[in-house]
């Protein structure tokens, strides 16, 4: 029989880095859990991870234990990264900050696919040029 689930949180950390310092420590401290095994376990997990969010979705169950599922780094983040810029733009439909080409569009939807709601490649690429559009973000052949 499976174990009752107290809550379900969701946080986004940096790969590896996490501390038990604000925003975790806040996060998972009213719900009894061990806030050291946790970093411990999700910074294991996400080592090889380099400097990317890491969105993480944390299970809490009635007894204090937890499990966590990793998902795929924000598409936003992946675009600044590919477009080189530090972030998006204030005013995306008059203030283009960066290019990106159709091949990092490509790149970043089939790392995105399990995390979106398509079955499709062609749909997941129109998801993220629409959030590169949002960014301020060109796209570029």
């Amino acid at each position: 029989m499976a174990k009752p689930i107290k809550t379900i949180l969701k946080l986004q950390l940096p790969a590896g880095k996490a501390t038990p310092a604000p925003p975790v420590g806040t996060a998972l401290g009213p719900h009894g859990l061990n806030i050291g095994d946790f970093v411990k376990k999700y910074n294991d997990a996400t080592a090889e991870m380099g400097g990317d969010i890491v969105p993480v979705e944390v299970t809490v169950y009635e007894d204090r234990t937890f499990d966590f599922k990793l998902k795929t780094p924000p598409a936003s983040d992946m675009l600044r990264k590919a477009a080189g810029i530090e972030k998006g733009s204030g005013a995306p439909n008059k203030q283009k900050v960066g290019k990106v080409t159709k091949a990092d569009i490509r790149k970043i939807a089939e790392r995105k696919m399990p995390d979106l709601n398509t079955e499709s490649i062609e749909a997941a690429e129109r998801i993220i040029m629409g959030t590169a559009r949002n960014m301020g973000i060109e796209i570029v052949q």
